[in-house]
């Protein structure tokens, strides 16, 4: 796609050629694959959060981020996969820095304050983290910075990609495998 397009011509465009001509900067074209996408990632990201208001925030979010990294997608045809990467992502970031909600019905007043834990929850976490740790120690050096990267990090997949240089499938594949060594480790902690 050499010329600029119209608004009404895009209607008629593929996905791919959306993405290929918003990779050389005509954000007219992304806007129109926002367009066609931000009802699926609003989907994605209530499903996730259950709350129409940071549904849509969150959803507001993976687009800009979608537009800044747009030019790391390499595979124009796996935009809609992309994107729905980055709206799980960012709604499992999400649920994990809000704040717990506190049940204001009358009858729980009554009730002891559960945001505190009991000294032997504390204990019993705390020794979990331990083992964690412990079992990461026991992994290979490419496999624990594979799961630190990704889960310790909050790296995505395709920032790993970059940070490694290795192809994203790769990256997948050493993340998979990398889990099951880790449960193997954490049984071997938790049998002694």
């Amino acid at each position: 796609m050499t010329a600029t397009l119209s608004i009404a011509e895009y209607l008629d465009t593929t996905n791919e050629d959306l993405v290929l001509a918003a990779q050389q900067g005509e954000s007219k074209a992304f806007g129109e694959l926002a367009r066609r996408f931000e009802h699926m990632v609003y989907i994605v990201c209530w499903r996730r959060l259950r709350d129409h208001a940071e549904a849509q925030e969150v959803a507001q979010d993976v687009l800009i981020k979608a537009f800044e990294k747009l030019y790391q997608l390499q595979e124009p045809a796996a935009f809609a996969g992309w994107l729905r990467s980055i709206a799980v992502r960012q709604s499992i970031n999400r649920s994990m820095r809000r704040p717990p909600t506190i049940a204001v019905e009358p009858h729980t007043i009554d009730r002891p304050d559960c945001r505190h834990t009991a000294p032997v929850d504390s204990l019993l976490a705390s020794e979990r983290t331990n083992q964690l740790h412990e079992g990461l120690d026991r992994l290979a050096s490419l496999d624990r910075s594979t799961l630190v990267a990704f889960y310790l990090n909050g790296r995505s997949l395709l920032e790993m990609s970059d940070d490694f240089e290795a192809p994203l499938g790769t990256i997948k594949r050493r993340l998979h495998v990398a889990r099951k060594r880790l449960a193997k480790e954490l049984e071997c902690l938790q049998a002694v």
